[in-house]
């Protein structure tokens, strides 16, 4: 008789820090392990020789949203100011019964990119950051015991696209339709280590990366105006560029986190693609680069 398969669901991940249980993920992906095959010419054979190279521990990526433990905020918001740690995590993956199918083990853990996903006026579907974290080595092992706890469904937690508040100075933010997804990387330099066939991460310079937000083109004349005097005009100095906020916000408006965007200055003003309807509100869409972004959880 075969054995009977347990299936797992995407909510019943718990994910674990550095010994601290800190809640479910919605889901996570990668954190495999590997080795680039090496093809080598052996004499006049008609067929090359091949062998495996050194181990590889890919990167494993991570959904979640607000209602995890506020050290992983911290985390979070320590790297983004070049105050990297690395941290050994381990999920917990659970059945439908919550019964502990696997653990998978990450050591030495760097975050290197945070995706933010776009927020969208527009849109209700709820809302989740994915976390990248490259591990010096990784494990996976059978698992054991229940899972305690529960997927968070409170709705003071619940993060959804329509929900947000963009303030930069002196610019009308109050039609802001969208601000497009956007990542933060830190760079990783691989260095070999020995006989022991693992590779050491280094930390790099982190990458902080351009905005694109949209909307309404009526009104938009504060945003034309900086556009004109900063591109068309090229009065682009330091004093000329703007600081800004993007607030995440729960239905009941309660604060979730907010990023705070320093030195961004406006590169592009276009119409926005395909405004063709009848009637149709017409936007535009402004780039604007920014130097560095602060993230912070209200709650650390």
């Amino acid at each position: 008789m075969p054995t009977a398969t347990r299936s797992f669901t995407a909510e019943n991940f718990l994910l674990n820090v550095d010994g601290m249980k800190c809640g479910f993920i919605k889901s996570l992906d990668g954190g495999g392990i590997s080795a680039d095959v090496v093809e080598e010419q052996a004499g006049n054979s008609y067929f090359a020789r091949k062998h495996i190279a050194q181990v590889k521990y890919e990167d494993l990526s991570i959904q979640m949203d607000f209602s995890l433990d506020k050290s992983i905020y911290n985390w979070i918001a320590a790297s983004w100011t070049g105050s990297y740690s690395r941290k050994d995590v381990d999920i917990l993956v659970g059945d439908t019964g919550m019964q502990v199918g696997m653990q998978r083990d990450f050591f030495n853990a760097l975050i290197t990119e945070v995706t933010i996903p776009a927020m969208d006026a527009s849109s209700k579907e709820p809302c989740y950051m994915t976390l990248k974290l490259t591990p010096e080595y990784s494990r996976s092992k059978k698992g054991a015991g229940k899972l305690t706890g529960k997927p968070s469904k409170g709705t003071s937690q619940h993060w959804v696209s329509s929900k947000f508040r963009l303030e930069i100075d002196g610019l009308d933010c109050t039609r802001v339709s969208k601000v497009d997804a956007f990542s933060v990387k830190q760079t990783i330099v691989a260095a070999s280590v020995g006989e022991v066939r693992v590779y050491q991460s280094t930390p790099g310079r982190i990458e902080f990366p351009n905005l694109n937000i949209t909307l309404a083109e009526s009104y938009a004349q504060s945003w034309i105006n900086w556009h004109e005097d900063f591109v068309i005009k090229g009065n682009s100095a330091e004093s000329q560029e703007k600081n800004g906020t993007l607030i995440f916000l729960a239905p009941n408006q309660q604060e979730l986190a907010r990023i705070n965007f320093f030195n961004l200055g406006i590169f592009r003003l276009a119409p926005e693609k395909n405004q063709m309807q009848p009637g149709q509100i017409q936007k535009i869409v402004a780039g604007l680069y920014c130097e560095r972004m602060e993230f912070l959880f209200p709650q650390s």
